[in-house]
């Protein structure tokens, strides 16, 4: 089961995809993208993990996911990559522009192949204005173009609001 889950800021999103790993009955494999660039995001890694179950095993890989994917992912495992927003900034903000192409076909192309159970996080950030430099509005186009791809490579996309999430391929029960 390949699925996708969408939200904004605090939806309830990565709990979500938390607890689908959680119901799988698989051995888990967190796959986190987030750097600890400052003491705000610091604290913010520091509470997911306490939040995490202590058996999961966590990989922490900010830029290359589709290597990390293939390495972790296999029958009898759940992999939960939180989040696909921060690997994408990430990318882009990595000086070698190449680089975000490679990885983006590279996550693409892979996913199809993979075992196992996959559930990506990302936010959804395109319900709002459009941002007025550049590089903003870069991400935003980018994130929307890799949500689309995703959804078509996955059996299930679920949107959060309020913790409540809304099925947009397949269901969730």
């Amino acid at each position: 089961m390949r699925s996708l889950i969408l939200g904004g800021a605090r939806s309830g999103k990565s709990a979500l995809a938390e607890r689908i790993a959680t119901e799988t009955g698989r051995e888990v494999v967190y796959i986190a993208t987030a750097q600890g660039g400052d003491g705000e995001m610091r604290e913010r890694i520091a509470h997911h993990r306490s939040q995490r179950p202590s058996h999961w095993r966590c990989v922490e890989e900010p830029v290359a996911l589709a290597t990390t994917l293939r390495g972790h992912a296999g029958d009898g495992r759940c992999v939960l990559v939180d989040c696909l927003t921060l690997w994408l900034t990430n990318l882009l903000a990595d000086p070698d522009a190449a680089r975000f192409e490679h990885e983006r076909v590279a996550l693409l192309d892979v996913l199809p192949d993979l075992r196992g159970d996959i559930v990506l996080v990302s936010n959804e950030v395109g319900l709002g204005v459009v941002p007025m430099g550049a590089l903003t509005r870069r991400f935003v186009d980018e994130a929307g173009r890799l949500h689309q791809a995703l959804a078509r490579r996955c059996d299930r996309v679920l949107f959060v609001a309020a913790g409540l999430p809304l099925a947009l391929k397949g269901t969730y029960e």
